[in-house]
C-alpha cells in the first residue's frame, strides 16, 4: 500500500513509473510501478492546483492540467517544465477538467459549456474545437480513437437530461 499526501486528482504511468498529482500541490510524486515505492518528487514552481495528468510515450512528456487556467508540460527524463498552454485569454477562457493523449495530440475537456479541444503536442496549436449538443449537461471524459473520432462520457441525452451516456463524435 502506498500513502500519498493530499487528495489525489490524477495518475499517469510511463516506463514503469507512476506520476501522481494531488489537489493544491506543486509536486508530482513519482513511484516505481512494480514495487509502489516512492522514487522522487518533481516540484513545478508555479503549479497551483493540479486537476489531471497524462503521460505521452511518444514525446516522453507529462501534461498537467492546472485549475489556474493552464497546462504544464514536464519532461519525464530530466524533470524540466514549462507552462505549455494558457487557457485564459480575451477570446477564450476555460478550465481543463480532464485530458487524454495520443502520440501527437492532447485532448482536453471543459465544462462551461461542455467542449472538447484538441491540441498538437508538437506546437500547442489548437487543432479542433468541438462544442457538444446543448442537451449534454456534464462532460466527464473523452478519448480520441484510431479513426480520429472521439468517444465521450457525459450526462444528458436528447431523451433525458439526467441520463448518463457514452457517445462517439466526429470532428
Amino acid at each position: 500500500m502506498v500513502f500519498v499526501a493530499g487528495f489525489v486528482r490524477g495518475v499517469a504511468e510511463i516506463d514503469n513509473k507512476v506520476f501522481v498529482v494531488s489537489a493544491q500541490s506543486s509536486n508530482i510524486e513519482v513511484y516505481d510501478a512494480l514495487m509502489m515505492k516512492r522514487l522522487s518528487v518533481i516540484t513545478v514552481e508555479g503549479l497551483q492546483d493540479p486537476w489531471d495528468i497524462v503521460a505521452c510515450r511518444h514525446d516522453r512528456q507529462l501534461y498537467v492540467a492546472d485549475w489556474d487556467f493552464c497546462i504544464w508540460r514536464v519532461s519525464v527524463d530530466d524533470h524540466s517544465y514549462v507552462k505549455w498552454l494558457t487557457t485564459q485569454s480575451s477570446t477564450d477562457t476555460f478550465r481543463v477538467y480532464t485530458m487524454s493523449v495520443t502520440s501527437r495530440r492532447l485532448l482536453v475537456t471543459s465544462h462551461d459549456p461542455p467542449t472538447l479541444r484538441q491540441y498538437s503536442t508538437v506546437d500547442s496549436q489548437l487543432l479542433h474545437h468541438i462544442s457538444l449538443p446543448q442537451y449534454v449537461r456534464w462532460l466527464f471524459h473523452a478519448v480520441e480513437t484510431t479513426r480520429q473520432t472521439f468517444v465521450v462520457g457525459h450526462r444528458g441525452t436528447s431523451q433525458d437530461k439526467q441520463q448518463y451516456a457514452v457517445s462517439e463524435l466526429f470532428s
